[in-house]
């Protein structure tokens, strides 16, 4: 097959139709059919690119569709693959144009499985593969390695999605936290309430993505997320696809457990010779020491292989890992706030005179600015139509994130408007290091971390107490009953504090209370964000504007460590322990954490069944 891009058609080419919204409780079959796209325009189109006449093709597919907003007339812009009626003639067309960047043969995304066990495998159950954690990455993971015949067994700290989504609005209604089913644990992961954006900047040369969002397609996921340049799922939607996913895991052998923290890594002495990073003992996994949360027995799992696809906020594993000796180290992330416009500012100011067209749906945006003080202020996980919603984990503590429905059809635009920190910025006094993780841990913590700063080093848990000081500050500012500290940009800009809302209405549920947010963030990042601020109006018209809420305060937008892993996806000193995804800080969003979930499992299923390394 040929594959061209730039096949562009005015707005105005493209079919529509009125549907009501898809996330409606009356959905139909109909509604969840995509629109039709031009086949015959585009069929014109891709004639004319290669010279040719439109019968010789004989089938042509949408790839990817997106659209052009920089000229007034906007444009869609589509990726097509196409075949002829004559085989022979695609050779000679792709030699013809082998220079043209635009047209070259349609890659192979089909995914090629490395291993597969044999029949009656495993002899032994400790050979079954443990995945810790059930979100987009373990769930991939866990798919995976199902797929390729390993039976894995998922253990997952919080409750299966349904309970989970109850527990919390239980949080955003009537302000009673779950410690262990939020936002943040449970099935699905911190990606299940979120906008469910499916799309990523990681290199992919093997298309694991498009196996990702094949494997959301088959589960009941809307089909053109498959061609949108930027799809997304909802969390309405991901939950039907979540437990659709789990059971295709449970037909191939594998096996979900729920409400089992892992409180201990059995670890023996790896054989002689084994490396290590300089400091560490090289070890390797013989299990897990496994709490039922329901029961509250413990029991020991046998594991020679553990999958650790944890999520960003797993801090008392991070802490537990610490403290088993496997290399950790600390990694740069940002804080700031959830910033709220009305959707309407944002789509006139980027669609023009097309906003509001039912293709277009809600704009999305992504800024950046370097500011003076040398740091990065930018936009981040932008929720188009969307709510701002609680986060938090751990009580007596305030987290905001941002989440949309697959309709995208509320009031308000919203994003975290965020600045980069390092682990230059974390603290080091051991007052706050006990705050964060008690008398006893956290005196030997901060004692570790001043030890480390002597040698210029940086603890690995560092980034945990710059959290959990930053989260427990807004929590007593937003009164200490769970609502969130915020400002109108107007005031934070003029630097006082504010008094009421004006045309911006925060979606923030249990609620936002209005004050001063430098009490809450460090004045670095509060002198950046109104350098940012008015840069960011002038392009985007009204981004600026007075009456824009921002609701604080944002921290979970990556890990603050990393576990680190070597080119067979192992840590680097305890072998058959593979950190995956977001909390490992080897991903950052759904697609990605699923392709890097792929991508161990791969790695243990040529461990497991002696498969040789790929070229």
């Amino acid at each position: 097959m040929i594959r061209i891009s730039e096949l562009k058609l005015p707005l105005t080419a493209l079919p529509v139709e009125t549907r009501r919204a898809s996330d409606a409780p009356t959905e139909t079959d109909a509604d969840r059919l995509p629109t039709p796209h031009p086949v015959a325009e585009l069929r014109r189109l891709a004639a004319q690119a290669l010279g040719i006449a439109e019968g010789q093709i004989a089938e042509l597919q949408v790839f990817k569709r997106s659209f052009d907003a920089r000229k007034a007339e906007l444009l869609a812009v589509f990726i097509c693959d196409l075949s002829l009626a004559e085989p022979a003639q695609e050779t000679e067309l792709l030699a013809k144009f082998d220079k043209n960047p635009h047209i070259q043969r349609t890659p192979d995304m089909s995914w090629h499985a490395p291993a597969h066990a044999p029949a009656g495998w495993p002899a032994d159950q400790a050979e079954r593969p443990v995945v810790v954690g059930f979100g987009p990455c373990g769930i991939f993971a866990a798919l995976a390695l199902a797929q390729l015949g390993l039976k894995p067994i998922v253990l997952e700290r919080g409750r299966p999605v349904r309970q989970r989504t109850k527990d919390t609005w239980g949080l955003w209604r009537k302000k009673v936290l779950t410690p262990e089913s939020n936002v943040q644990y449970g099935e699905g992961g911190a990606g299940l309430f979120s906008d469910g954006k499916l799309y990523s900047q990681i290199k992919d040369p093997r298309f694991l993505g498009r196996k990702v969002m094949q494997e959301f397609v088959d589960a009941g996921a809307p089909p053109e997320i498959l061609y949108m340049a930027h799809p997304h799922i909802g969390t309405f939607k991901l939950v039907k696809v979540v437990e659709a996913m789990r059971e295709k895991i449970i037909e191939l052998g594998g096996e979900i457990r729920f409400e089992q923290r892992v409180t201990e890594l059995l670890l023996e002495a790896a054989p002689t010779g084994a490396a290590a990073p300089a400091g560490f003992q090289p070890q390797r996994v013989r299990g897990l020491k496994v709490l039922d949360l329901a029961s509250g027995a413990v029991q020991q799992l046998a594991a020679r292989r553990v999958v650790l696809a944890l999520g960003h906020s797993s801090r008392d594993t991070f802490a537990m890992l610490h403290d088993a000796g496997v290399f950790l180290e600390p990694k740069p992330f940002s804080i700031g706030v959830r910033i709220e416009h009305p959707q309407s500012v944002i789509d006139q100011s980027l669609w023009g005179r097309h906003a509001g067209h039912p293709l277009l749906g809600a704009a999305a945006y992504k800024l950046v600015h370097h500011a003076n003080n040398g740091r990065a202020v930018y936009s981040f996980c932008m929720c188009p139509g969307g709510t701002v919603v609680a986060a938090t984990s751990e009580p007596e503590r305030v987290v905001t994130n941002g989440m949309s429905q697959y309709s995208r059809a509320e009031r308000n635009a919203n994003a975290g408007l965020v600045v980069a920190i390092d682990p230059s910025d974390y603290p080091l006094d051991a007052e706050t290091w006990i705050a964060a993780f008690g008398a006893a841990d956290g005196a030997r913590y901060a004692a570790e971390a001043q030890a480390l700063q002597a040698k210029g080093q940086t603890h690995p848990l560092a980034g945990v107490v710059f959290q959990r000081q930053l989260e427990s500050r807004a929590f007593e500012v937003g009164g200490r009953d769970y609502q969130a500290p915020g400002q109108l940009v107007g005031d934070f800009l003029a630097d006082q504090p504010s008094q009421q809302f004006g045309a911006v209405q925060p979606s923030y549920k249990p609620g936002v209370k209005l004050g001063d947010l430098s009490q809450v963030l460090p004045g670095f990042a509060v002198a950046a964000m109104r350098e940012a601020l008015p840069v960011f109006g002038r392009k985007i018209r009204g981004y600026d504007m007075a009456d824009a809420v921002m609701t604080g305060i944002e921290t979970r937008t990556s890990s603050p460590l990393r576990i680190t892993r070597g080119e067979d996806c192992q840590s680097l000193n305890v072998a058959g322990l593979y950190p995956a995804g977001e909390g490992a800080g080897y991903a950052g969003g759904i697609l990605s954490a699923g392709v890097d979930g792929i991508k161990v499992a791969e790695a243990i299923a040529r461990a497991a069944v002696g498969a040789p390394e790929p070229a």
